[in-house]
């Protein structure tokens, strides 16, 4: 049993009943690890923040693997996060913001202006927002295929603090739910959102089931730079039959013939083993945690970036949902008038 309790929540989407069940076997599912922000850590800062410099991170295409690409941090005084697409001077930058979401079908699709005007699986990407507490970027690149890294997300994490991350003179903006929140799924999933006790912090609680060598796994943090920093490692990943199908029969067709996959960029798991080298090792057990720390600090963390300028605070919790569920939720948090300014 957790030693984490919630309150009970209004349900927003979804089957009362559904959910309900869904929140027994979450319940019942122990907590792995657990990373409580310090006493001594006092939150983001008050001022809104960006990076001293530009920074440039390269590596094999996402989904054209034979070729680099490069994308580029630079800093910027305009409220909030923008993808600027190079190639295409004629268009205007696209905010981080869940309005251009395009799609969240597999991945994460910002697009805004011309359908050319994209930036796919941006979620790797834009976690940094929340995760560092980053509040103004202008992200530069000259395809809308990201590049993809051995490290996953870390060597970005890496680029943004080697140029440094710095304050600016506008104060820092915050926004919660106005009350506690339930959005239950059709496969026993669900996300529950609870306002900031005052402290603007955010604190996520993610469990994911699986039927495989993966098992069920759960992890409770505060976002802080050190818990993004040591999450961001985490690669994403893929049972060994959807990695088997994407190397044969994926070959013949387009969205998946350039994939740039392999056993050292994602985690391939079956029902009894690992085929390749997982990471995170839970000490003294047979676990491996990176499934369920990408999970939450490189999915979930994204769509909780979609806020445009705004630092999302309170607590999330999240069971066995995904990508769509997750960006679904934050777009009725809008839709419905569900969030408040701090």
């Amino acid at each position: 049993m957790s030693e984490f309790s919630y309150p009970t929540c209004r349900l927003v989407k979804g089957s009362q009943a559904s959910l309900d069940a869904a929140l027994l076997r979450f319940r019942e599912q122990v907590v792995d690890d657990v990373r409580l922000a310090p006493a001594d850590w006092h939150g983001w800062p008050a001022k809104r923040t960006t990076i001293a410099g530009e920074a440039s991170v390269a590596g094999v295409g996402t989904f054209r693997g034979r070729e680099r690409r490069t994308i580029t941090f630079a800093p910027s005084a305009r409220p909030g996060w923008w993808i600027r697409r190079t190639d295409q001077p004629e268009q205007l930058d696209t905010g981080v913001d869940i309005v251009n979401l395009w799609t969240s079908a597999r991945n994460l699709v910002l697009r805004s202006g011309s359908p050319h005007n994209y930036l796919r699986m941006v979620e790797h990407i834009i976690a940094l927002k929340a995760g560092l507490g980053l509040d103004n970027i202008v992200l530069k690149t000259n395809s809308g295929d990201p590049p993809l890294f051995d490290e996953s997300s870390l060597p970005l994490v890496q680029a943004v603090e080697s140029a440094g991350i710095v304050e600016t003179n506008e104060d820092a903006t915050y926004i919660t739910v106005k009350e506690p929140l339930a959005f239950g799924g059709p496969r026993g999933d669900f996300l529950l959102f609870l306002p900031d006790d005052g402290s603007h912090r955010l604190r996520l609680d993610v469990a994911i089931s699986w039927n495989t060598v993966i098992g069920d796994q759960r992890v409770v943090f505060d976002v802080t730079p050190e818990t993004f920093r040591y999450a961001a490692y985490a690669r994403t990943n893929a049972t060994h039959r959807q990695y088997q199908l994407a190397k044969t029969i994926g070959l013949l067709f387009a969205d998946t013939r350039n994939l740039g996959y392999n056993k050292n960029n994602i985690v391939i798991h079956g029902h009894k083993r690992w085929y390749c080298e997982p990471r995170y090792h839970l000490d003294g057990t047979d676990k491996f945690l990176e499934p369920v720390w990408h999970r939450a600090a490189l999915d979930l963390l994204a769509a909780l970036s979609l806020t445009g300028p705004d630092r999302f605070v309170g607590t999330v919790v999240s069971y066995r949902a995904g990508h769509t569920q997750d960006c679904d939720a934050v777009r009725a948090l809008y839709r419905n008038d569900l969030l408040t300014r701090i």
